[in-house]
């Protein structure tokens, strides 16, 4: 059967509850596949942008033919009152497999000291963080920060040209919660729980610090229109608790969901591993449109059809192929019958987009995402 939408046609219908002509595909393929489909190095994405991930993305979807989710991180560039500092980059050491960088932030009253390793075939890895001490290292982190004071969306109709008809262009905003201050702790998630329990006083005013800096982003982005806000907040159940979730990321997407429904822009937000305790509470004490990656055990604790009886009626669900066992190692035979099932028990009545679980692998088989693709277009049209 012929499709009478465009992607992006079919991807907002969707998303607002509505009946597509079919049940959308939008596998999650953000980053591994697309830097493997330029044929080059993962590094000159990485590091030299060159081409850069979204262009790059722009290219896989395509060649897969997917209803594409064009995530346009970098579209708009803020800039800041911050502290004068100066930020000293080196490549420390470079091989045929991996180059490490290390980046100091040196300001008047102290250095903060990051390392990454940027490797050929994989995503960079952090191996030095910011902040080894919070008290010490805190108020550098302020003085870093700076207010918004002015942006440059100079790229943006680049970008959305580039997504076109083919999908939703999305702009991409974050929330406070121990899935964002992990990546500055040396140590990780754990050091910043800690961190939540035992310095409440400096975490909660970095916190607050970050809250009003992701409304004034919010307010800036939604004037520029895009198709979609994306909310991103991964592992922001497996990487904490009920109580910190509602400390710390709950108040700011009560108010990121107000201000974009107020605006007329869907919003639709990301955050991998377990999620049903967050489910709770988007639905009932949010705006939130549509959700995902709504992961399956045992990457999380989602059951797609109970998630479509308890909160299908007010937002979109977005799920759910498990990407190894399925996409990663199964055959694409495995892949249509998952898929199958994914929509047979979520796609009723529409407000359902087909997808994997998070972040398909790079090595991924080709076939798989293309037996992904006319899954959707076999079993998800609507009568």
């Amino acid at each position: 059967m012929a499709s009478s939408m465009t992607s992006k046609e079919r991807l907002l219908t969707a998303i607002r509850l509505g009946v597509p002509d079919r049940v959308p595909c939008m596998p999650d393929f953000s980053n591994m596949i697309p830097c493997k489909l330029t044929g080059k190095p993962f590094w000159d994405i990485y590091l030299h942008n060159d081409p850069s991930l979204y262009y790059a993305y722009c290219k896989a979807a395509k060649y897969y033919g997917i209803d594409g989710w064009y995530q346009a991180y970098g579209a708009i560039r803020f800039k800041r009152n911050a502290s004068p500092v100066q930020i000293k980059t080196d490549i420390e050491s470079q091989t045929d497999e991996r180059i490490t960088v290390r980046t100091d932030y040196i300001l008047p009253e102290g250095t903060l000291t990051e390392r990454t390793i940027y490797y050929r075939a994989d995503p960079p890895t952090a191996i030095e963080k910011r902040v080894k001490d919070l008290k010490r290292d805190y108020p550098l982190i302020k003085k870093l920060h700076g207010e918004i004071v002015g942006f440059d969306d100079s790229q943006i109709e680049d970008m959305r040209a580039a997504c076109g008809d083919d999908g939703i262009f999305t702009l991409v905003v974050g929330y406070p919660g121990i899935q964002s201050f992990h990546g500055s702790f040396e140590g990780g998630a754990t050091a910043a729980i800690y961190a939540a329990y035992d310095q409440q006083e400096i975490m909660d005013e970095w916190a607050l610090m970050e809250h009003r800096d992701i409304l004034r982003q919010t307010e800036i982005m939604l004037d520029a229109k895009p198709d979609v806000l994306l909310v991103g907040g991964s592992g922001t159940v497996t990487l904490a608790n009920p109580e910190l979730i509602r400390r710390y990321a709950l108040p700011t997407i009560k108010e990121v969901t107000r201000m974009a429904k107020q605006a007329g822009i869907p919003t639709m937000l990301h955050s991998c591993g377990k999620s049903m305790v967050l489910l709770e509470m988007l639905y009932h004490e949010t705006d939130l449109d549509s959700v995902n990656p709504l992961e399956a055990p045992p990457m999380g604790d989602v059951d797609l059809k109970e998630v479509k009886r308890l909160y299908g009626d007010r937002m979109c669900l977005m799920g759910n192929l498990n990407t190894t066992d399925i996409m990663l190692l199964g055959s694409p035979d495995d892949v249509k019958r998952a898929a199958r099932e994914a929509i047979e028990a979520a796609g009723a009545g529409g407000g359902f987009i087909l997808s994997t679980g998070d972040q398909c692998g790079r090595d991924t088989p080709p076939e798989n995402l293309f037996a992904l693709v006319e899954a959707a277009k076999e079993y998800g049209v609507y009568a």
